[in-house]
């Protein structure tokens, strides 16, 4: 097993080129697909879960793996249903083969698509039979992953009858459906809300188009969560490739972050640009943090990391989607921040709470090693609190799911990196 051991910088100052977003990558992948393939997006994401994509519609064998990658099964799943693309195996880890993709199954099926589970009900691995697709009048829980969502939205233009989709009960984590909707019409796509629970899709085919893809909002995240940790009162990070009124939902953390002490600064605010954006310290930091995530799941393991390194207490609601991740996200924050002393309580499988007065640091012998569960942004998330306490990192090579470029960027900050090959 490698393990790296990581010591935080003094002085934090440095330029970063984020990597391209994932969420918009796969995203176009797939329209770009559906188009005919035309023109490939410029800018697009090197981490593995967009790299499995583009390997399967490349080559497109009888069995494809996607490893890891959600987004990929849930959106692969689709397309290879609604396409003429023959008969495929899609599986991928073990911790794949026990991730629920019944509900798109099932809607899917609904449609007239022809798959099969090949192991147990409800998991993949699962055998598709491509075939053009009717369409239709659809309806799915709201409160499901957005992602069973967005693949369904993905493939409507190119179903017969286009997609009606209702959405019943609450609806989560809809910062991603808009984004899904934004893309579309990005490639000639009419599709939106017709009324407060139903989205509309016509038979209206994809446009091929040239198509910059912006930089990662989440990976963002991990630098504004180094700045609001660092005892540089001048610490400055220069972050390349973000848009102010970005459609990435994440976009929002700058806002969050702004009560944790980061300030944001947009070198330009020209709407659609790509632009350069500087984080740096504020005196405004809360004395207590309650947010709600479920438009903002994927962020969740950094604010609980950063709100214990700064000895904020919190108490998060919406989380119920962190169970259903790469790994169950709740069990894996309690475990790994429990090894540093804070002692996180959860409540209804989706909130989760800290007081600073439970706090058991003095006991500890650190440097303590994080386990990663095989999830990236546990690594990504407990890297940066090196900046308060010495802190190891197992299995770090996870980052290439999302940020394959991470390490090497801590390193130009200033960290120091020990157990890393060069």
């Amino acid at each position: 097993m490698t393990t790296y051991t990581i010591t935080g910088a003094k002085q934090l100052r440095a330029d970063i080129k984020l990597p391209a977003s994932k969420s918009i990558s796969n995203r176009a992948l797939i329209i770009y697909a559906l188009s005919g393939g035309n023109i490939l997006p410029d800018n697009l994401s090197d981490c593995d879960d967009t790299e499995v994509i583009i390997r399967a519609l490349e080559q497109m064998p009888e069995v494809i793996n996607i490893k890891a990658a959600g987004t990929a099964m849930r959106f692969m799943t689709a397309y290879l249903s609604a396409t003429n693309s023959g008969n495929h195996v899609l599986t991928g880890t073990e911790r794949m083969k026990h991730r629920p993709i019944k509900v798109l199954v099932d809607a899917l099926r609904h449609l007239g698509a022809d798959i099969c589970y090949e192991g147990d009900t409800g998991f993949p691995p699962l055998r598709i039979n491509g075939q053009n697709l009717e369409g239709g009048e659809l309806e799915i829980a709201g409160n499901v992953s957005s992602q069973y969502i967005s693949a369904l939205l993905l493939i409507g233009p190119v179903l017969r009858k286009g997609l009606t989709l209702r959405l019943t009960g609450d609806i989560i984590s809809r910062p991603y459906i808009d984004l899904t909707l934004w893309t579309m019409r990005e490639f000639g796509a009419d599709a939106e809300w017709t009324s407060v629970d139903t989205i509309t899709v016509e038979p209206k085919p994809y446009v091929s188009r040239n198509y910059y893809i912006e930089n990662d909002w989440s990976a963002a995240s991990y630098w504004y969560e180094m700045v609001a940790l660092s005892d540089d009162p001048e610490a400055e990070i220069r972050l390349e490739g973000l848009m102010d009124g970005s459609k990435q939902g994440d976009s929002g953390l700058r806002y969050l972050f702004s009560l944790l002490g980061v300030k944001t600064t947009f070198a330009s605010k020209k709407p659609g640009k790509p632009t350069l954006v500087t984080l740096r310290k504020s005196n405004n930091i809360v004395s207590h943090l309650e947010y709600d995530f479920t438009n903002m799941p994927d962020l969740a393991q950094t604010f609980v990391c950063t709100c214990c390194a700064m000895g904020v207490p919190f108490h998060f609601s919406g989380l119920q989607t962190l169970k259903i991740k790469e790994t169950d996200r709740i069990v894996a924050l309690k475990a790994e921040l429990a090894k540093l002393g804070y002692m996180l309580e959860d409540r209804n499988n989706s909130e989760l709470s800290w007081d600073e007065k439970k706090s058991q640091t003095s006991n500890l012998q650190p440097p303590t090693s994080i386990d990663t569960y095989e999830d990236h942004r546990m690594a990504l998330a407990f890297a940066p609190m090196a900046l308060k306490m010495p802190i190891s990192i197992n299995n770090p090579q996870v980052v290439t799911k999302s940020y394959p470029r991470f390490w090497e960027d801590l390193e130009k900050a200033g960290f120091a990196i020990e157990g890393k090959s060069e």
